[in-house]
């Protein structure tokens, strides 16, 4: 079975999920045309991508990079549409003439256009953890509501999509356990009495992964494995009891699912982003990612490490936030979340050590409990609040040579 032509807006265009996805329509332009991208404020990166794909719409988050860019491109004789500003990211994630949108802004400021795209039943590549982390229970409503195609494209979630069976009414019945694997970060063999000497050099140097720095500080924490139970929990509608996260250093195995008869079906790959994109792209079938294929003969082990070994409860302490934020009332996830975005933010800034990250997620915790959220806008306020409460502990932090205490 061969999916349609698709016409694909690319949210996030210019980071290294939105790269990566114009690299794989690239090698198949019988099957994808690029209808509109968008970026923070990378204006030659947008400028090159727009000459190459000559997308209808170009959006830009400010108005100052949009006219830049409207400049730009009209010098060089586009007729590329240039968009600013938040609603013109709803408004080409939702165009009628859009069929499959990738949503790869990082952070909750992706979490509006992600809805929307939702709500206008699209094919929707979700590389955005924060729009199942901040929307939960909301965002899948609204994906339900609109009809929209959902596909995971965060490795370790295509790996469990593609290892379930594609009917999901039957998950509830045959999924016994869902294991996420994590690489363990640069930091896997550290002492964790030095961390508060890392820099966020250091932290971004991931061993097997070339990510934006954000993601790459989560991943040095763990945060984004915490960040992916959360989303495991809503996307495939397990308990969060069943979901169990084990370290796997090679990063080969990108997550497995265990089922009732107690088989374990995983899915392996090269650490290429490009390999969930194109599944996410293809699907139901597939087709050439650019991908390196797997060399069995090269592999001298595939090793696993449970998290209560070897110290890493000591190293990842924020891995356990996710069960206690899905314990609590909804709209916790969104709290986390956001004390997070702001932390890591603060770290690379060099405003924080790396150890107070997690001092702050927590403190922010344990200063805020959210009102349950009924809307976008209950979600935006929890989001904006819980910013505020992080900005609080950095400055704190920030003033003193040593955490205060939470």
């Amino acid at each position: 079975m061969n999916s349609p032509f698709q016409r694909v807006c690319v949210l996030g265009s210019t980071g290294s999920i939105g790269v990566n996805t114009l690299d794989v329509i690239r090698r198949h332009p019988e099957r994808y045309e690029v209808f509109a991208l968008s970026a923070h404020s990378k204006l030659d990166a947008m400028v090159a991508q727009c000459v190459e794909f000559r997308p209808r719409y170009a959006v830009m988050v400010n108005e100052w990079h949009g006219r830049e860019l409207k400049r730009i491109l009209a010098d060089h004789g586009l007729a590329t549409e240039v968009l600013w500003g938040p609603q013109a990211l709803e408004q080409i994630a939702s165009h009628e003439d859009v069929t499959t949108v990738m949503a790869a802004i990082v952070g909750a400021a992706g979490l509006a256009s992600c809805i929307a795209a939702a709500r206008a039943g699209k094919r929707l590549l979700l590389a955005n953890k924060e729009a199942l982390v901040v929307g939960g229970a909301f965002f899948m409503n609204a994906v339900r509501q609109g009809g929209a195609t959902l596909l995971p494209i965060d490795s370790e979630h295509s790996a469990i999509f593609q290892s379930l069976p594609e009917n999901p009414s039957l998950w509830p019945d045959v999924i016994d356990k869902i294991i996420l694997t994590a690489s363990g970060g640069p930091f896997r063999a550290r002492d964790p009495a030095s961390f508060a000497s890392i820099s966020p050099e250091e932290a971004c140097a991931h061993p097997n992964w070339v990510m934006g720095r954000k993601i790459s500080v989560d991943s040095a924490t763990m945060m984004n494995k915490a960040l992916e139970v959360i989303e495991a929990k809503f996307l495939f509608g397990v308990a969060p009891s069943t979901i169990e996260v084990i370290i796997h250093p090679q990063s080969v195995v990108h997550s497995m699912v265990q089922f009732v008869d107690h088989s374990v079906v995983a899915q392996l790959g090269t650490p290429d982003m490009r390999g969930p994109i194109a599944y996410g792209l293809s699907w139901p079938t597939r087709r050439v990612s650019g991908a390196n294929a797997l060399d069995f003969s090269t592999m001298a082990a595939l090793s696993f490490e449970p998290i209560s070994s070897r110290g890493h409860t000591e190293r990842f302490p924020g891995l356990q936030l996710a069960w206690d934020v899905l314990g609590a009332p909804a709209g916790t996830t969104a709290v986390l979340n956001a004390a997070n975005e702001v932390a890591v933010a603060a770290f690379l800034d060099r405003q924080i050590r790396f150890d107070q990250i997690h001092a702050i997620n927590v403190g922010c915790l344990e200063r805020y409990t959210p009102v349950p959220p009924g809307s976008l806008e209950d979600l935006l306020a929890i989001d904006a609040e819980a910013r505020a409460q992080a900005h609080t502990l950095v400055q704190s932090f920030s003033a003193k040579k040593s955490p205060p205490s939470l």
